[in-house]
């Protein structure tokens, strides 16, 4: 199989853009080998700039459940441009999508739509702040809620111990107000509430961790973590920007039935607040 356009174009796309793609996980350095620049794609396959056909497992990151370039989505695009692309004002179709959400995500009784995952998950732990009057939140080690300065942080030396910044840029001051545990864990739940008490806002976890590897919470820990909140008054958060409509239409939420204070959820890049 030749990609002799694709070394070609990340040769020439690294003296324009940082590492010569616009996401690490794009950079294929953890697996080896050149990154693949895609021209099209159909159905289940995308194809690069060479015509290799691939089998399509990614699904640009969720947003194309039905497979790519479907008729009628490509039909429903095509129609509302018939209007305008973008017009920086309310819409009716906005209501309409808000409406839908709610009436399929049990947590949901008002949406705010943003323009990013991570904007979301920034958004909602400064509402659970305002909300509860504290500036710590707990997150879990190996979930990822964006490129938020708050949220890339590492481990410390212990479960209670203070997070340590694991990106350069991101100040120790930043790192403070993040509290780190282990995934499946409830014991080193309470002992970060027990040495931080009343100073937590917000608890946020991926209920089905992918980045980590695809991990099920073990039973009774997401129902574990709702007790944990009610009892210390700490807003839990589900960030479904991966699982929400896809583990099930209402999310791991449905799935489980646990309803979290708040959660966020993509492709459609919304914050949605209960």
């Amino acid at each position: 199989m030749q990609i002799t356009k694709s070394k070609a174009l990340f040769e020439q796309a690294q003296h324009s853009i940082p590492g010569g793609v616009n996401s690490p996980v794009r950079a294929f350095r953890a697996v080896g080998g050149n990154p693949i620049f895609i021209k099209r794609a159909d159905g289940a396959y995308i194809y690069d700039e060479d015509d290799n056909a691939y089998i399509e497992l990614i699904n640009s990151w969720g947003p194309m459940l039905l497979g790519h370039n479907h008729p009628l989505i490509r039909e429903a695009v095509i129609k509302a441009m018939e209007n305008g692309t973008s017009f920086g004002a309310p819409t009716a179709r906005e209501v309409e999508i808000a409406e839908l959400i709610i009436a399929m995500v049990p947590s949901v009784e008002k949406v705010r739509m943003v323009n990013s995952g991570t904007e979301a998950t920034m958004s909602a732990i400064r509402v659970a702040r305002g909300f509860t009057g504290r500036d710590k939140f707990i997150k879990m080690e190996g979930h990822y809620h964006g490129h938020g300065d708050s949220f890339l942080i590492a481990a410390g030396s212990g479960a209670i111990t203070m997070g340590n910044p694991d990106s350069p840029g991101v100040t120790k001051g930043t790192a403070k107000d993040t509290l780190l545990a282990p995934y499946n864990d409830l014991a080193a739940i309470e002992r970060l509430v027990e040495a931080n008490k009343g100073e937590i806002a917000a608890l946020i976890l991926e209920p089905v961790p992918g980045n980590m590897g695809l991990t099920l919470p073990r039973a009774g820990y997401l129902e574990g973590l709702r007790a944990i909140c009610d009892r210390e008054g700490i807003v839990l958060i589900f960030d479904e920007v991966m699982t929400g409509f896809r583990l099930a239409p209402g999310g791991a939420q449905e799935r489980f039935g646990v309803t979290p204070d708040m959660c966020t959820l993509a492709k459609l890049s919304e914050e949605v607040c209960r």
